[in-house]
């Protein structure tokens, strides 16, 4: 429901670091300002080739971004969970999408609007702080990500996108298979057996769509392992 969307956007910009920066009424301006989409599983919540409205942020739900060649051969490069800013660069390029955004399950997803988004970083200096850190770890994600794909063998790939990389503030994943697999760039049997070879060796568990991290330094020496594969 739209009201429950609007509590989970007051809460999530509440917890921002650069929130509590702000004087009382310009946080009731931001609050009044941001507006909220709702999409569902399977849905194009945005379209690539439009112009950016602003800063996304995903309030429940997941999404993944995802290019469209030319031959119509899709490509998804990253997912973005609940809790997540997405888009940054688009807007301070002041370019066209070039991904499509492309709803996993149903999602709330808020905008911060690009003049709101354009005041702060002008005028602010936590935000900006807050906004290069946010870019720095995106540029790190694709790095790895780029990297991985190349020259990584699945087990490493799927490893990787189950690591505090992609993950930071949960690491129990709601995440089926199918979900994973089309993150990854997997099939969803190569995504089956990678969580098995994990599961044997205590590092994880999966029941009913649900991934949980058990044990993050064996995840790490098994990410060492399977790095030299």
């Amino acid at each position: 429901m739209l009201c429950d969307a609007r509590l989970l956007a007051r809460h999530f910009l509440a917890n921002q670091p650069w929130f509590s920066a702000l004087d009382a009424s310009q946080q009731a301006t931001l609050i009044q300002r941001v507006e909220l989409l709702q999409a569902s599983k399977g849905q194009t919540v945005l379209a690539a080739g439009e112009p950016v409205q602003g800063w996304y942020a995903v309030l429940s739900g997941l999404v993944k971004l995802q290019t469209e060649a030319a031959d119509g051969r899709r490509s998804a490069f990253i997912g973005v969970p609940d809790g997540e800013w997405f888009g940054e660069g688009s807007v301070l390029k002041s370019e066209l999408r070039r991904y499509a955004v492309v709803a996993l399950r149903d999602s709330w997803l808020m905008c911060l609007p690009r003049d709101v988004f354009t005041e702060l970083q002008q005028g602010n200096l936590r935000f900006n702080q807050y906004l290069v850190q946010h870019l720095n770890m995106r540029l790190g994600q694709a790095m790895t990500l780029i990297e991985a794909s190349r020259i990584r063998a699945p087990e490493h790939r799927v490893a990787l996108y189950l690591s505090r990389l992609f993950w930071r503030s949960t690491r129990r994943l709601y995440l089926t298979q199918e979900e994973l697999g089309t993150l990854v760039g997997l099939s969803r049997q190569t995504v089956n057996r990678v969580l098995r070879q994990l599961a044997e060796r205590g590092i994880v568990s999966s029941d009913l769509g649900r991934v949980a991290i058990l044990d993050d330094a064996a995840l790490g020496r098994y990410l060492e392992e399977t790095a030299s594969a």
